[in-house]
């Protein structure tokens, strides 16, 4: 996988054997996006309602139909192991369906289910307050990360750490050189899995690994919860929509506690709770996969610009799942940070419809997805400078 160049800058490289360490350079340019939109063919831009609804009722269909299934015939089996991992097993399919249902909302939040906003808009509100997702506040914070991805400052998910960031003691390391213990496969371990399971509640809460830059107005650590309406991640004019949003997570808080006195919490987590943990694990390793990747740069604010930030992303590989459940969203995540409203149904086409237009400039892993998020978690620990390239910063090599 080739890695990036920038438009106008120059990347050196020594010349083998080059006499007193004399560098040859090296010029790619970035094909501007019009260049990139205008190979894609019209009818990839046009959503139907009837083709993305069809979806949602597929996999409502399907979600309904394994909480039946289950909610039926697991408790009625006798030996207590079988039934324990019965009941993981269910957890671990609706999670997969469910992440296909938080993807369909993802896709209303950027106008690609539908050429209506209030009916996308409509959607995305009931589905994801179903899966007790802060939709507005989302959005908003999502269409962010979209307008800066790859900005060191001003991205709103998962903004590397830095040399200098290394340097600085802190809570989660019990203030001690985190070089001492973090190689370590037990902490890496325990690191990885509070990373996916509390990954996204504090990126709602504290707006972690979001940019030092990306507030919208001041507020301190804990003025930036998504659910918030004068949080400092959200403009004044969004403060009505963060209500909503919190509205629709109240119905549906109330509703699970409704259905905890009919069946007692007990069930409702194994139902419902061990779904939403799933799902979110899910979405948090999609999202720091499609953009963590040795070969992927990251830019400081004088170099960045939208074609670098959008072409810092990766489309990577999960098979049947990530093509019919998850729509799609792991395979064409390039495509999709370049122009977003194109829906996830016709993502394919233009992914390769841009490949010959941007050439080395994208990136594609195959393999392993489990496999790829262990290894990039315990590689990509931090940023520097990179000396072949004003601006720019790379994953530091591991020691």
């Amino acid at each position: 996988m080739a890695t990036a160049i920038t438009t106008t800058e120059t990347r050196s490289r020594k010349a083998n054997g080059g006499a007193n360490g004399v560098l040859k350079t090296k010029v790619v340019e970035y094909p501007d996006i019009q260049t990139i939109r205008d190979a894609i063919p019209a009818h990839c831009f046009e959503p139907t309602i009837l083709h993305s609804m069809a979806y949602v009722f597929r996999d409502l269909i399907m979600a309904g139909a394994l909480g039946w299934v289950a909610f039926t015939y697991i408790p009625q089996i006798n030996d207590s192991i079988v039934r324990g991992l019965a009941w993981a097993l269910y957890g671990y399919l609706q999670g997969l369906v469910l992440t296909g249902v938080w993807i369909l909302a993802h896709e209303a939040g950027h106008g690609a289910f539908s050429k209506h906003q209030n009916f996308n808009d409509v959607v995305g509100w009931v589905l994801h307050s179903a899966l007790m997702v802060p939709y507005f506040s989302w959005k908003f914070s999502h269409h962010r990360h979209h307008r800066f991805t790859g900005h060191m400052e001003k991205d709103m998910a998962f903004v590397p750490a830095t040399k200098e960031d290394r340097q600085k003691r802190r809570l989660a390391d019990l203030y001690l050189d985190r070089e001492l213990f973090e190689d370590v496969p037990l902490v890496q371990l325990v690191k990885l899995i509070f990373h996916q399971l509390a990954g996204w509640q504090m990126y709602l809460l504290f707006n972690a690994t979001a940019g030092p830059a990306s507030k919208q107005r001041e507020g301190g650590w804990l003025r930036v919860s998504h659910f918030e309406p004068t949080s400092a991640v959200f403009r004044p004019s969004e403060a009505v929509y963060i209500f909503i949003t919190d509205v629709g997570l109240a119905i549906v808080g109330y509703c699970l506690y409704l259905a905890s006195t009919m069946v007692g919490w007990k069930m409702v987590f194994l139902m419902y709770g061990q779904a939403y943990f799933w799902v979110h694990h899910w979405l948090v390793a999609i999202t720091y996969l499609h953009h963590t990747h040795p070969d992927v740069p990251h830019f400081d604010a004088e170099n960045w610009t939208f074609v670098k930030g959008a072409l810092a992303t990766v489309d990577r590989d999960f098979g049947f799942v990530g093509r019919h459940l998850f729509h799609g969203i792991i395979d064409t995540h390039v495509v999709h940070h370049l122009f977003p409203r194109i829906p996830f149904y016709k993502a394919e086409e233009a992914t390769e419809a841009i490949k010959p237009v941007v050439g080395d400039l994208y990136h594609q892993e195959k393999g392993s997805f489990l496999g790829s998020l262990w290894k990039t978690f315990t590689t990509c620990k931090y940023v520097e400078a990179d000396p072949t390239v004003p601006g720019t910063l790379k994953w530091a090599e591991s020691k």
